[in-house]
């Protein structure tokens, strides 16, 4: 790895993943919209000097200002072009040869006030070698011409951004009895000369004109699909015009998916008092274990000089103090925030983009599909819906879904819709099992509700302030948690109805549907009606956990998508802990849950919707319209799955360990993914081994595994000291907390009146 520079590696190197998607070595390149390159280019003064090549780039350019443009100007002449409600112009100038005449027009630049151009694109030599027939005085004089303007082109380059597009090879086969003369071997020795002469006498890092030698590997593998053997196919011209593009706008833009040519972010005020608690976290943690190990060591060799015999020590171990705990926590962890911040804030580690074809996202889920069916083992308890089974489900589901994000499989449409199932089923079973524990428990207290927030939320707040990101950009946290409070708030206000009470009467179940019922119809009017949803979250302080880019809408779409799920998962436990007291279901090993016949009939009807779903939505053309149905009907194939799952005796018995084990850290494993697993906050995918695609994919999942199951063990630990039993206790802790989120506000009130 060569250092840090990846704008000379977005203009020098690359690879293409298929058949026109361009990966730059190291960096990702961001697909500039209409209107961003706009924004970039405001005011902007762009020139494009050279032949019929640099015309067609030009072309390229502007469509990316507006696609509307059609290319019918003159062949060989200038070519104006504005855009007038930006105030861009960009210019084509016709100078097919490198001679006086293109030296004279950049000199002119050099001069007295002249208003220089912001962007300068020049190339020329293929028609060099034409007019010539490739003889070796027009090599000759094309070196002495570059070598006078090489020195105006350098002096250009201290204030302008100056692009010297080296010639494309050509497919001799396919050219025209009056271009056979320019060969790759005389394209070659042009390319080489531009090579060598310019920036040989300059030695300012600022006044180098960039050579834009990308398009020559671009060409090398699409120029055979060229018209004339000698201009490139519009794909590549656009992939090229795109590459300028980011190398100039990166910068300014600073696109999330766009990490070629963009600067390290400075740390923040935040950041920088977050790196000093955990590393003053880390001195004092290897302070007290070395003041333990030493009176450890001290009371173990405690010998009597009299009788030469060795006592017993007064202490048999290391007492681990609640402090010595803390600070061995916060050690850990800021060690694996400094990883974390390496891989997806330094330009420490290379970054690529995504690419989607069938075989990366099938081959994987089949071959974990068979590493879960080989590790299937018997459960401890064979009710519905058990420990094991609940973890297996979530285990699978996290892999399905880590797959899919790697694989890039998002743009495929029957594919996203399955994986909306899946995220919609990690609500159902929110709503399932909250509400199971509040109906058989009756447990309100304060020390519940704060195990569960504090489990939900403690490595997305870490994430936060390390990784300098608001609370909603890890938007399936806030959904659980919102949803949880929702939930508590239904089963919690008066009257609390829980199964103990219901039992006494029967008519305390219909309170509880009544409950139910007002639950929804909130939830149908807040889907309807944007307006009351913004309002309700953009108050202070709600806005600032729900805000992203100024605005609550991102949250309400995330909120909308999923609305109906946590209710179907309430009402599920409310009907299957009712079947289960009056004993109408059998849950003995082996078992069916229904009679023979029940149990059949419902099986096959969950099979059949089961499939019935996955038909629906592979059909699907249109993701909005899918989105609009999905809240009504994703609930079809989850219950199918359900019941599926759980009818049968035999396979309500058995669960898959391996499955189960990612269960466990399921919710880790989801936010860990954002920056160690795939990379510029999963828009891209980190590369820690370049050249190896396979083999990064496994040391990188292997420490994003390892990490996110050590974050699962700091959490656990973490929140039996923070969130103690002893209510009196627990109080000063939350005191602890307000005071810690009231710094954190306070610093980001004075980090955001900074930036602006």
């Amino acid at each position: 790895f060569k250092g840090a520079d990846t704008c000379e590696y977005l203009l020098s190197s690359g690879r293409f993943l298929g058949e026109k998607v361009w990966q730059p070595h190291s960096c990702m390149m961001h697909k500039y919209k209409n209107s961003e390159a706009k924004n970039c280019l405001i005011d902007k003064h762009v020139v494009f000097i050279g032949d019929s090549r640099i015309r067609q780039l030009f072309y390229s350019f502007i469509k990316l200002i507006n696609p509307q443009v059609k290319e019918e100007g003159i062949k060989h002449g200038n070519i104006p072009f504005e855009d007038k409600s930006a105030s861009i112009k960009v210019d084509f100038l016709w100078y097919p040869e490198v001679n006086g005449s293109m030296r004279q027009r950049i000199k002119s630049w050099t001069e007295g006030s002249v208003a220089k151009p912001h962007i300068i694109v020049v190339g020329a030599a293929t028609w060099s070698i034409k007019i010539h027939n490739g003889s070796n005085e027009a090599l000759a004089q094309y070196k002495i011409n570059i070598t006078s303007i090489a020195p105006l082109l350098e002096k250009l380059a201290i204030s302008s951004d100056v692009y010297w597009v080296l010639q494309d090879p050509v497919y001799e086969d396919m050219l025209s009895e009056s271009r056979k003369m320019i060969t790759n071997e005389k394209i070659d020795a042009y390319n080489e000369a531009a090579v060598r002469i310019l920036n040989s006498s300059s030695r300012n890092s600022k006044a180098k004109v960039k050579l834009f030698s990308v398009s020559k590997l671009i060409a090398q593998e699409t120029i055979m699909k060229s018209a004339d053997g000698l201009h490139l196919p519009e794909s590549s011209r656009d992939t090229n015009a795109m590459i300028l593009m980011n190398v100039y706008c990166n910068k300014i833009m600073k696109p999330i998916d766009g990490s070629c040519c963009q600067p390290q972010p400075p740390l923040t005020l935040i950041q920088k008092i977050a790196f000093c608690f955990f590393t003053l976290s880390i001195i004092g943690y290897f302070i007290i274990s070395l003041i333990h190990r030493n009176n450890y060591r001290k009371n173990k060799s405690c010998t009597d000089l009299e009788s030469g015999e060795e006592k017993k020590p007064a202490i048999s171990a290391p007492n681990v103090s609640t402090l010595e705990m803390l600070l061995q926590c916060f050690c850990k962890l800021g060690l694996i925030m400094t990883y974390f911040y390496l891989c997806d804030r330094a330009n420490l580690f290379m970054k690529e983009n995504k690419f989607y074809t069938h075989s990366s996202f099938f081959i994987p889920i089949v071959y974990i599909l068979v590493l879960g069916v080989f590790y299937t083992e018997n459960t401890k308890e064979t009710k519905v819906l058990n420990r094991e089974q609940t973890d297996e489900w979530k285990g699978w589901m996290q892999l399905v879904i880590l797959i899919y994000h790697i694989s890039g499989a998002s743009t495929f449409l029957p594919v996203y819709m399955h994986i909306r199932v899946l995220v919609a089923a990690y609500l159902f079973q929110t709503g399932y099992g909250h509400f199971s524990y509040f109906w058989l428990k009756g447990d309100f207290g304060v020390y519940r509700v704060c195990q569960v927030l504090f489990r939900l939320n403690f490595l997305v707040v870490v994430l936060c302030i390390v990784m300098d990101r608001p609370y909603q950009f890890y938007y399936f946290v806030p959904l659980v948690t919102v949803w949880f409070m929702i939930i508590y708030a239904t089963l919690a206000v008066w009257p609390q109805i829980v199964q103990k009470k219901a039992n006494g009467n029967c008519l305390w179940h219909f309170g509880l549907l009544l409950k139910l019922i007002c639950l929804l119809t909130c939830i149908y009017f807040l889907s309807y009606s944007q307006d009351s949803f913004e309002k309700i979250f953009s108050f202070w302080p709600l806005s600032r956990c729900f805000e992203l880019n100024g605005n609550v809408y991102e949250w309400w779409f995330r909120w909308k998508l999923d609305r109906y799920v946590v209710f179907h998962g309430m009402l599920f436990a409310f009907i299957y802990l009712a079947l289960q007291k009056r004993q109408m279901i059998s849950e003995g090993k082996g078992d069916p849950l229904f009679s023979n016949r029940v149990s059949s009939v419902l099986l096959f009807i969950s099979i059949v919707s089961f499939l019935t779903y996955s038909i629906w939505a592979s059909s699907c053309k249109n993701k909005t319209e899918c989105n609009e149905l999905h809240p009504s009907v994703s609930v079809v194939q989850i219950l199918a799955f359900i019941l599926i799952r759980n009818i049968p005796g035999y396979v309500r018995s058995v669960y898959s360990s391996f499955f189960a084990w990612f269960g466990k850290i399921s919710l880790e494993l989801f936010i860990c993914q954002y920056h160690i697993w795939l990379a510029a906050d999963t828009k891209g995918i980190l590369v820690l081994i370049p050249g190896y695609p396979m083999f990064n994919v496994v040391v990188s999942t292997f420490i994003f595994v390892c990490v996110a199951h050590e974050i699962s063990q700091i959490t656990n630990d973490l929140a039996q000291i923070v969130v103690p039993k002893d209510n009196s206790t627990l109080l000063k802790r939350l005191l602890c907390i307000a005071g810690f989120f009231s710094g954190l506000h306070f610093f980001s009130a004075m980090q955001d009146q900074s930036r602006h």
